[in-house]
Protein backbone atom coordinates (compact mmCIF):
# COMPACT_ATOMS: atom_id res chain seq x y z
CA UNK A 1 0.00 0.00 0.00
CA UNK A 2 1.65 3.50 -0.74
CA UNK A 3 1.69 6.53 1.28
CA UNK A 4 -0.94 8.01 -0.47
CA UNK A 5 -3.08 5.15 0.08
CA UNK A 6 -2.64 5.23 3.35
CA UNK A 7 -3.26 9.14 4.13
CA UNK A 8 -6.61 8.40 2.26
CA UNK A 9 -7.39 5.77 4.42
CA UNK A 10 -6.76 8.14 7.44
CA UNK A 11 -8.63 10.87 6.42
CA UNK A 12 -11.49 8.73 5.30
CA UNK A 13 -11.39 7.42 8.74
CA UNK A 14 -11.24 10.65 10.55
CA UNK A 15 -14.09 11.86 8.31
CA UNK A 16 -16.80 9.06 9.45
CA UNK A 17 -15.80 9.13 12.88
CA UNK A 18 -16.50 13.22 12.87
CA UNK A 19 -19.30 12.87 11.44
CA UNK A 20 -20.32 9.60 13.57
CA UNK A 21 -20.11 11.67 16.43
CA UNK A 22 -22.11 14.82 15.19
CA UNK A 23 -24.69 12.55 14.65
CA UNK A 24 -25.16 10.90 17.22
CA UNK A 25 -24.20 13.32 19.83
CA UNK A 26 -25.49 14.66 22.94
CA UNK A 27 -24.18 18.62 23.29
CA UNK A 28 -24.47 20.70 26.38
CA UNK A 29 -25.05 24.18 26.07
CA UNK A 30 -24.60 27.13 28.70
CA UNK A 31 -25.47 30.13 27.05
CA UNK A 32 -26.41 31.96 23.84
CA UNK A 33 -23.31 31.49 21.94
CA UNK A 34 -23.19 27.94 22.61
CA UNK A 35 -26.34 27.40 21.78
CA UNK A 36 -26.18 29.07 18.27
CA UNK A 37 -23.09 26.98 17.93
CA UNK A 38 -24.83 23.49 18.59
CA UNK A 39 -27.73 24.18 16.22
CA UNK A 40 -25.56 25.22 13.57
CA UNK A 41 -23.55 21.99 13.73
CA UNK A 42 -26.56 19.86 14.29
CA UNK A 43 -26.44 16.55 12.57
CA UNK A 44 -29.52 13.67 12.90
CA UNK A 45 -29.64 12.39 15.72
CA UNK A 46 -28.23 15.31 17.95
CA UNK A 47 -29.56 16.28 21.50
CA UNK A 48 -28.81 20.03 22.81
CA UNK A 49 -29.35 19.91 26.07
CA UNK A 50 -29.47 23.43 27.75
CA UNK A 51 -28.32 24.12 31.27
CA UNK A 52 -30.53 26.27 33.25
CA UNK A 53 -30.33 30.19 33.20
CA UNK A 54 -31.47 32.89 31.02
CA UNK A 55 -30.58 32.94 26.94
CA UNK A 56 -31.12 35.47 24.53
CA UNK A 57 -34.21 35.48 22.43
CA UNK A 58 -34.20 36.76 19.08
CA UNK A 59 -32.93 33.55 17.69
CA UNK A 60 -33.51 32.36 13.85
CA UNK A 61 -32.74 29.22 12.27
CA UNK A 62 -33.54 27.43 9.22
CA UNK A 63 -32.99 24.10 7.43
CA UNK A 64 -32.48 22.07 10.76
CA UNK A 65 -33.37 18.93 9.63
CA UNK A 66 -32.98 15.92 12.01
CA UNK A 67 -34.34 11.97 9.76
CA UNK A 68 -36.94 9.48 10.52
CA UNK A 69 -35.75 7.76 14.20
CA UNK A 70 -33.09 10.24 14.49
CA UNK A 71 -34.94 13.62 15.37
CA UNK A 72 -32.63 16.57 16.32
CA UNK A 73 -34.03 17.36 20.03
CA UNK A 74 -33.52 20.61 21.89
CA UNK A 75 -33.93 20.36 25.38
CA UNK A 76 -33.81 21.03 28.95
CA UNK A 77 -30.65 19.57 30.74
CA UNK A 78 -32.76 19.85 34.14
CA UNK A 79 -36.97 19.54 33.08
CA UNK A 80 -37.73 21.09 36.69
CA UNK A 81 -35.58 24.08 36.28
CA UNK A 82 -35.85 24.72 32.57
CA UNK A 83 -33.67 27.57 30.53
CA UNK A 84 -35.98 30.64 29.77
CA UNK A 85 -35.07 32.23 26.12
CA UNK A 86 -36.12 36.05 27.37
CA UNK A 87 -37.11 39.41 24.86
CA UNK A 88 -36.14 39.61 21.21
CA UNK A 89 -38.74 40.07 18.41
CA UNK A 90 -39.24 36.49 18.15
CA UNK A 91 -38.21 34.22 21.31
CA UNK A 92 -37.26 31.36 18.70
CA UNK A 93 -38.31 31.05 15.17
CA UNK A 94 -37.18 28.48 12.90
CA UNK A 95 -37.57 27.84 9.14
CA UNK A 96 -37.44 24.88 6.46
CA UNK A 97 -37.12 22.39 9.07
CA UNK A 98 -37.66 18.78 10.12
CA UNK A 99 -37.70 15.99 12.40
CA UNK A 100 -37.29 18.70 15.33
CA UNK A 101 -38.10 18.51 18.66
CA UNK A 102 -38.69 21.14 21.55
CA UNK A 103 -38.89 19.81 25.07
CA UNK A 104 -38.89 21.83 28.48
CA UNK A 105 -38.41 25.27 27.33
CA UNK A 106 -39.62 28.62 28.80
CA UNK A 107 -39.99 31.48 26.45
CA UNK A 108 -40.83 34.76 28.03
CA UNK A 109 -41.23 38.57 26.76
CA UNK A 110 -41.17 38.19 22.80
CA UNK A 111 -42.54 41.13 21.11
CA UNK A 112 -44.05 39.55 18.21
CA UNK A 113 -44.21 35.87 18.53
CA UNK A 114 -43.09 33.12 21.22
CA UNK A 115 -42.45 30.46 19.41
CA UNK A 116 -42.44 30.29 15.46
CA UNK A 117 -42.31 27.71 13.41
CA UNK A 118 -42.81 28.23 9.22
CA UNK A 119 -42.29 26.51 5.71
CA UNK A 120 -40.08 29.65 4.50
CA UNK A 121 -42.79 30.49 2.36
CA UNK A 122 -41.79 27.44 0.24
CA UNK A 123 -45.79 25.89 0.30
CA UNK A 124 -44.81 22.85 -1.22
CA UNK A 125 -42.15 21.54 1.20
CA UNK A 126 -43.61 21.88 4.42
CA UNK A 127 -41.66 21.94 7.87
CA UNK A 128 -42.79 18.51 9.21
CA UNK A 129 -41.86 15.83 11.79
CA UNK A 130 -42.30 18.53 14.85
CA UNK A 131 -43.08 17.96 18.41
CA UNK A 132 -43.30 20.68 20.77
CA UNK A 133 -43.76 19.71 24.44
CA UNK A 134 -43.60 21.10 27.84
CA UNK A 135 -42.73 24.54 26.32
CA UNK A 136 -44.08 27.29 28.47
CA UNK A 137 -45.07 30.52 26.35
CA UNK A 138 -46.03 34.02 27.91
CA UNK A 139 -45.76 37.89 27.98
CA UNK A 140 -45.83 37.94 24.19
CA UNK A 141 -46.88 41.41 22.65
CA UNK A 142 -48.74 42.61 24.64
CA UNK A 143 -50.62 44.65 21.26
CA UNK A 144 -51.16 43.24 18.17
CA UNK A 145 -51.69 40.14 16.13
CA UNK A 146 -48.88 38.46 18.12
CA UNK A 147 -48.50 34.92 18.84
CA UNK A 148 -47.58 32.51 21.65
CA UNK A 149 -46.67 29.69 19.01
CA UNK A 150 -47.27 30.32 15.37
CA UNK A 151 -47.23 27.73 12.84
CA UNK A 152 -47.12 28.22 9.11
CA UNK A 153 -46.97 25.53 6.78
CA UNK A 154 -46.35 22.75 9.33
CA UNK A 155 -46.85 19.19 8.60
CA UNK A 156 -47.42 16.23 10.72
CA UNK A 157 -46.92 17.93 14.39
CA UNK A 158 -47.43 17.69 17.97
CA UNK A 159 -47.61 20.35 20.76
CA UNK A 160 -48.21 18.64 23.82
CA UNK A 161 -48.43 19.44 27.92
CA UNK A 162 -47.38 23.16 26.75
CA UNK A 163 -48.64 26.36 28.58
CA UNK A 164 -49.41 29.85 26.85
CA UNK A 165 -50.33 32.56 29.05
CA UNK A 166 -51.03 36.13 27.84
CA UNK A 167 -49.83 36.98 24.17
CA UNK A 168 -50.98 39.98 21.62
CA UNK A 169 -55.04 40.96 22.58
CA UNK A 170 -55.25 40.77 18.63
CA UNK A 171 -53.37 37.50 18.57
CA UNK A 172 -53.65 33.55 19.42
CA UNK A 173 -52.09 31.48 21.81
CA UNK A 174 -51.64 29.01 19.14
CA UNK A 175 -51.91 29.56 15.60
CA UNK A 176 -52.11 27.44 12.80
CA UNK A 177 -52.26 28.55 8.99
CA UNK A 178 -51.96 26.04 6.50
CA UNK A 179 -51.29 23.07 9.32
CA UNK A 180 -51.67 19.61 8.31
CA UNK A 181 -52.26 16.43 10.08
CA UNK A 182 -51.35 17.76 13.80
CA UNK A 183 -52.47 17.14 17.37
CA UNK A 184 -52.92 19.82 20.38
CA UNK A 185 -53.17 18.03 23.46
CA UNK A 186 -53.19 18.57 27.00
CA UNK A 187 -52.20 22.08 26.52
CA UNK A 188 -53.22 25.58 28.95
CA UNK A 189 -53.81 28.38 27.59
CA UNK A 190 -54.61 31.37 29.67
CA UNK A 191 -55.45 35.00 28.92
CA UNK A 192 -58.68 37.37 29.30
CA UNK A 193 -62.38 36.89 28.00
CA UNK A 194 -62.24 39.85 25.06
CA UNK A 195 -58.37 39.88 24.16
CA UNK A 196 -57.27 38.00 20.73
CA UNK A 197 -57.88 34.25 20.44
CA UNK A 198 -57.29 31.27 22.02
CA UNK A 199 -56.71 28.63 19.22
CA UNK A 200 -56.89 28.96 15.83
CA UNK A 201 -56.25 26.82 12.59
CA UNK A 202 -57.27 28.67 9.50
CA UNK A 203 -55.37 28.88 5.69
CA UNK A 204 -56.43 25.67 4.94
CA UNK A 205 -55.66 23.85 7.64
CA UNK A 206 -56.84 20.03 7.48
CA UNK A 207 -56.86 16.78 10.17
CA UNK A 208 -56.09 18.69 13.34
CA UNK A 209 -57.55 17.12 16.39
CA UNK A 210 -57.25 19.58 19.88
CA UNK A 211 -57.92 17.01 22.58
CA UNK A 212 -57.81 17.58 26.33
CA UNK A 213 -57.22 21.00 26.21
CA UNK A 214 -57.63 23.69 29.01
CA UNK A 215 -58.67 26.95 28.14
CA UNK A 216 -59.37 29.88 30.88
CA UNK A 217 -60.86 33.14 29.26
CA UNK A 218 -58.91 32.41 26.33
CA UNK A 219 -59.81 35.51 24.26
CA UNK A 220 -62.92 36.59 21.81
CA UNK A 221 -62.89 33.26 20.24
CA UNK A 222 -61.68 30.52 22.76
CA UNK A 223 -60.95 28.10 19.68
CA UNK A 224 -61.53 29.23 16.43
CA UNK A 225 -61.87 26.34 13.78
CA UNK A 226 -61.38 28.15 10.61
CA UNK A 227 -60.86 32.16 10.69
CA UNK A 228 -60.09 34.82 7.99
CA UNK A 229 -56.38 34.51 6.15
CA UNK A 230 -55.20 36.19 3.32
CA UNK A 231 -55.64 34.23 -0.55
CA UNK A 232 -51.56 34.29 -0.98
CA UNK A 233 -51.12 32.96 2.37
CA UNK A 234 -53.53 29.32 2.19
CA UNK A 235 -51.64 26.25 2.06
CA UNK A 236 -51.95 24.43 -0.15
CA UNK A 237 -52.30 27.10 -2.37
CA UNK A 238 -55.93 28.13 -3.80
CA UNK A 239 -56.46 25.96 -7.83
CA UNK A 240 -58.88 27.86 -9.66
CA UNK A 241 -62.15 25.50 -10.28
CA UNK A 242 -61.43 24.24 -6.74
CA UNK A 243 -63.83 24.51 -3.89
CA UNK A 244 -62.23 26.19 -1.06
CA UNK A 245 -62.42 26.32 2.63
CA UNK A 246 -60.08 27.88 5.92
CA UNK A 247 -60.50 24.52 7.40
CA UNK A 248 -61.36 21.30 7.01
CA UNK A 249 -61.69 18.17 9.12
CA UNK A 250 -60.89 19.36 12.57
CA UNK A 251 -62.10 17.95 15.76
CA UNK A 252 -62.47 19.20 19.24
CA UNK A 253 -62.55 16.82 22.14
CA UNK A 254 -62.20 15.93 25.55
CA UNK A 255 -61.54 20.04 26.35
CA UNK A 256 -62.61 22.46 29.08
CA UNK A 257 -63.21 26.07 28.37
CA UNK A 258 -64.03 28.28 30.98
CA UNK A 259 -65.07 32.09 30.31
CA UNK A 260 -64.23 33.51 27.17
CA UNK A 261 -66.78 35.73 24.69
CA UNK A 262 -67.40 33.12 22.67
CA UNK A 263 -66.26 29.09 23.41
CA UNK A 264 -66.14 27.72 20.30
CA UNK A 265 -66.56 29.64 16.41
CA UNK A 266 -66.74 27.73 13.24
CA UNK A 267 -65.37 30.27 10.42
CA UNK A 268 -65.33 29.38 6.71
CA UNK A 269 -65.10 25.79 7.77
CA UNK A 270 -65.94 22.48 5.94
CA UNK A 271 -66.22 19.72 8.18
CA UNK A 272 -65.68 19.53 11.77
CA UNK A 273 -66.35 17.75 15.02
CA UNK A 274 -66.62 19.13 18.63
CA UNK A 275 -67.51 16.44 21.01
CA UNK A 276 -67.25 15.62 24.62
CA UNK A 277 -66.05 18.54 25.58
CA UNK A 278 -67.04 20.95 28.60
CA UNK A 279 -68.01 24.51 28.38
CA UNK A 280 -68.53 26.96 31.48
CA UNK A 281 -69.82 30.23 31.46
CA UNK A 282 -68.63 31.72 28.08
CA UNK A 283 -69.76 35.44 28.22
CA UNK A 284 -72.26 35.36 25.22
CA UNK A 285 -72.31 32.29 22.81
CA UNK A 286 -71.20 28.62 23.15
CA UNK A 287 -70.57 28.67 19.06
CA UNK A 288 -70.59 30.75 16.61
CA UNK A 289 -71.36 29.98 12.79
CA UNK A 290 -69.95 32.48 10.66
CA UNK A 291 -68.33 33.45 6.75
CA UNK A 292 -65.68 36.07 7.06
CA UNK A 293 -63.31 34.77 3.93
CA UNK A 294 -65.90 34.75 0.60
CA UNK A 295 -64.86 34.65 -2.71
CA UNK A 296 -65.33 32.55 -6.08
CA UNK A 297 -65.34 28.90 -4.98
CA UNK A 298 -65.15 28.94 -0.89
CA UNK A 299 -67.92 26.75 0.54
CA UNK A 300 -70.40 28.36 3.15
CA UNK A 301 -69.44 27.08 6.36
CA UNK A 302 -70.91 24.14 6.80
CA UNK A 303 -70.89 20.42 8.22
CA UNK A 304 -70.28 21.27 11.44
CA UNK A 305 -71.33 18.07 13.95
CA UNK A 306 -71.88 19.19 17.71
CA UNK A 307 -72.53 16.07 20.19
CA UNK A 308 -71.99 15.19 23.71
CA UNK A 309 -71.09 18.33 24.99
CA UNK A 310 -71.95 19.97 28.33
CA UNK A 311 -72.46 23.76 28.49
CA UNK A 312 -73.06 25.17 32.26
CA UNK A 313 -73.98 29.26 31.40
CA UNK A 314 -75.87 31.97 33.17
CA UNK A 315 -79.17 34.01 31.32
CA UNK A 316 -77.13 37.50 31.94
CA UNK A 317 -73.86 36.59 30.60
CA UNK A 318 -75.95 34.90 27.30
CA UNK A 319 -76.87 36.45 24.13
CA UNK A 320 -78.72 35.31 21.25
CA UNK A 321 -79.66 32.15 23.24
CA UNK A 322 -75.98 31.23 23.20
CA UNK A 323 -75.16 30.35 19.37
CA UNK A 324 -74.67 33.29 16.90
CA UNK A 325 -75.36 32.32 13.23
CA UNK A 326 -73.93 35.04 10.60
CA UNK A 327 -74.76 35.55 6.72
CA UNK A 328 -73.64 33.74 3.88
CA UNK A 329 -73.35 30.13 6.30
CA UNK A 330 -75.02 26.52 5.61
CA UNK A 331 -76.29 26.35 9.52
CA UNK A 332 -79.08 23.56 8.16
CA UNK A 333 -75.92 21.02 7.32
CA UNK A 334 -75.02 21.56 11.30
CA UNK A 335 -75.72 18.07 13.60
CA UNK A 336 -76.21 18.52 17.43
CA UNK A 337 -76.90 15.69 19.64
CA UNK A 338 -77.24 14.61 23.13
CA UNK A 339 -75.33 17.97 24.21
CA UNK A 340 -76.41 18.85 28.24
CA UNK A 341 -77.37 22.31 28.88
CA UNK A 342 -77.74 24.18 32.01
CA UNK A 343 -78.50 27.98 32.66
CA UNK A 344 -77.51 27.85 36.32
CA UNK A 345 -79.49 31.48 37.59
CA UNK A 346 -82.33 30.24 35.19
CA UNK A 347 -83.21 26.09 34.85
CA UNK A 348 -86.19 27.19 32.32
CA UNK A 349 -84.21 28.94 30.03
CA UNK A 350 -81.79 26.53 28.83
CA UNK A 351 -82.54 25.41 25.74
CA UNK A 352 -80.57 27.05 23.15
CA UNK A 353 -81.56 28.64 19.82
CA UNK A 354 -80.09 26.33 17.70
CA UNK A 355 -80.51 25.90 13.70
CA UNK A 356 -81.47 22.85 13.63
CA UNK A 357 -83.04 20.25 15.93
CA UNK A 358 -81.25 18.29 18.69
CA UNK A 359 -81.01 14.64 18.70
CA UNK A 360 -81.72 13.79 22.50
CA UNK A 361 -80.47 16.94 23.83
CA UNK A 362 -80.59 17.58 27.39
CA UNK A 363 -81.87 21.17 29.03
CA UNK A 364 -82.44 22.34 32.65
CA UNK A 365 -80.99 19.77 34.83
CA UNK A 366 -78.21 20.73 36.78
CA UNK A 367 -74.75 17.93 35.89
CA UNK A 368 -73.91 18.67 39.46
CA UNK A 369 -70.64 19.81 39.29
CA UNK A 370 -67.74 19.20 41.83
CA UNK A 371 -67.06 22.56 42.39
CA UNK A 372 -66.14 25.03 39.58
CA UNK A 373 -65.96 27.98 42.34
CA UNK A 374 -62.34 26.02 42.48
CA UNK A 375 -60.99 25.54 39.22
CA UNK A 376 -62.69 21.75 39.22
CA UNK A 377 -64.96 21.02 36.77
CA UNK A 378 -65.67 17.52 37.05
CA UNK A 379 -68.97 16.12 38.13
CA UNK A 380 -69.89 14.09 40.86
CA UNK A 381 -70.49 10.60 40.90
CA UNK A 382 -73.94 10.31 40.79
CA UNK A 383 -74.36 13.26 37.97
CA UNK A 384 -77.05 12.28 35.28
CA UNK A 385 -74.27 13.98 33.00
CA UNK A 386 -71.58 11.55 33.41
CA UNK A 387 -71.71 10.45 30.13
CA UNK A 388 -71.40 14.21 28.43
CA UNK A 389 -68.90 16.57 29.11
CA UNK A 390 -64.51 16.40 29.09
CA UNK A 391 -64.84 13.91 31.65
CA UNK A 392 -66.72 11.22 29.46
CA UNK A 393 -64.02 11.28 26.51
CA UNK A 394 -62.82 7.81 26.41
CA UNK A 395 -59.04 7.11 26.55
CA UNK A 396 -57.98 5.78 22.94
CA UNK A 397 -60.79 7.79 21.38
Amino acid sequence: MGRLDTLLIIGLAVGWCWWGLLEGKTVRVRDSTEFRRAILTARPGTTILLAPGEYAGGLFFENVKGELGRPIVIAAEDPQNPPVFKGGGEGLHFSQVAHLELRHLVLVGARYNGLNIDDGGSFDTPAHHIILANLTVREVGPRGNCDGIKLSGVSEFRVVDCTIERWGDGGQGIDMVGCHNGVIEGCVLRFEDDKGFGIQAKGGSSNIVIRRCRLEHAGARAIQIGGSTGLPFFRPPLREGREHAEARNITVEGCLIVGGTAAIAFVGVDGAVVRFNTIYRPKRWAFRILQETRGEGFVPCRNGVVTDNLIVFRSDEWFESGVNIGPATAPQTFRFARNWWFCRDAPAKSKPNLPVPEVDGVYGADPQLNAPEEGDFSVKRDSPASKVGAHALADGS
